[in-house]
């Protein structure tokens, strides 16, 4: 149904509302003034009896739960007071004329008093099942409806299953594993295997940074005088007297500056002895 529809829809329903109301308003006030009601009295009266029955039903509109259970329930209850009233009315014509005394809807005393405590009673009624029911909407939070975005969010965040929709358990089911042949597994080599892997497993060492202590230094084997001396005439046969110095020696030998002098010094005077002898032979 579209706007205009519905607004047309409203329109007649507070018509004929409204027109109920009336037809009712003047039953109700008789009744009023025949349980000693005053002019005014008997005018609002009929807005306490049914004007609580529209907003009991506005309320079971709005409110969920018990809270909408109790306003239909108010709803009825006053409905069928009303409905009472008005056929009281219909039986009594005395009521219509105001001829009827005070106190008296009914010519039987067992009918009468029922229906005295019944029109006294629904003022009270008004103010408190009114107050009841407007506290109720005030304090009324409706549901939090999903947004569209976050019902198909939900959709996609359920499995297949939760869906309905059966599950291709084909396409997420592991590969089956085939059998190793007997002959394969004799020709590897279990240790050839597994060197790869603690290879990979072993951290790498971290390069030495700064002077080593001497603790961590392998021991160098110490020579003795007559070992350096040989192992210096060795490595110098072939140089000439002018290249005899300490500091090549020292670096050819790895030795001391001290030690290095000193092979320089032996070194120099076997060459001389040497050369004065070949001067005496020739």
């Amino acid at each position: 149904m579209n706007v205009a529809g519905k607004r047309m829809l409203v329109v007649a329903l507070v018509a004929v509302v409204g027109m109920a109301f009336r037809v009712s308003w003047n039953a109700l006030r008789d009744i009023a003034t025949a349980i000693g009601a005053d002019g005014a009295a008997a005018t609002l009266y009929p807005f306490v009896v049914d004007g609580l029955m529209a907003l009991a039903l506005v309320a079971a509109l709005v409110l969920t739960g018990d809270a909408r259970l109790f306003a239909l329930r108010v709803l009825a209850g006053y409905t069928i007071a009303s409905l009472a009233l008005n056929y009281v009315h219909g039986l009594a014509p005395a009521l219509h004329g105001g001829a009827v005394g005070w106190g008296r809807l009914a010519a039987n005393n067992w009918a009468n008093w029922p229906l005295v405590l019944l029109a006294t009673s629904l003022p009270v009624g008004s103010i408190y099942f009114g107050s009841d029911l407007v506290a109720k909407v005030l304090h009324h939070r409706p549901p939090i409806e999903p947004t569209a975005q976050e019902s198909v969010q939900i959709d996609v965040n359920r499995s297949m299953v939760e869906q309905g929709e059966p599950a291709i358990e084909e396409a997420t089911r592991p590969p089956a594993l085939q059998p190793v042949p007997v002959d394969v597994l004799e020709v590897v080599d279990p240790i050839a295997v597994r060197v790869p892997v603690a290879a990979a497993e072993v951290p790498r060492s971290r390069r030495a940074t700064g002077r080593v202590p001497e603790s961590a230094r392998s021991a160098r084997p110490v020579r003795t005088a007559e070992e350096l001396l040989s192992e210096a005439r060795s490595i110098t046969e072939a140089w000439p007297v002018e290249d005899l110095t300490g500091e090549r020696i020292r670096k050819a030998l790895r030795t001391s500056p001290a030690k290095a002098r000193v092979l320089r010094e032996t070194l120099k005077g076997e060459r001389a002895a040497n050369a004065a002898a070949e001067a005496v032979a020739g």
